[in-house]
């Protein structure tokens, strides 16, 4: 199952060339996983009840196009990888006025406990795994 996430620039989180620096792409990133897992009846929270964190590994960005200050992004958010220890997201990010690609990118993750050691989520939390399963098949 996809989601889509849209947000409109703010005239902060530009540069002085006027359009958004590039670090900025990353918090999008993290706020549109967190609309998408919330969305899926999984936000952070009931990970964090259940003692499970989940730590960014690696991301990867590669910029195609600039946005500016008030223009609008849609952000669609996908599971691509799930094996109970890793988690791979993927995402494209569009101009919603031109619907050119912005973006296109992936964060990894993996589960650990509240040690931050690392955990199958098959194994320690079935429900949440049954949920990631259900979103990389959809």
């Amino acid at each position: 199952m996809s989601f889509v996430y849209e947000r409109t620039i703010n005239y902060y989180e530009t540069d002085k060339m006027g359009v958004v620096h590039h670090s900025n792409y990353i918090r999008f990133l993290e706020e549109a996983r967190c609309y998408y897992l919330r969305d899926a009846d999984m936000p952070f929270e009931k990970f964090e009840e259940q003692g499970v964190t989940i730590p960014v590994l690696e991301v990867k960005c590669k910029y195609k196009q600039h946005v500016t200050f008030s223009d609008t992004i849609s952000i669609k958010v996908i599971v691509k990888e799930f094996n109970g220890v890793r988690l791979t997201i993927g995402y494209e990010v569009k101009d919603k006025k031109t619907g050119n690609d912005v973006i296109i990118a992936e964060t990894k993750h993996c589960f650990t406990d509240k040690n931050l050691r690392p955990v199958n989520l098959k194994k320690y939390c079935p429900e949440f795994s049954d949920k990631f399963e259900a979103l990389k098949e959809a």
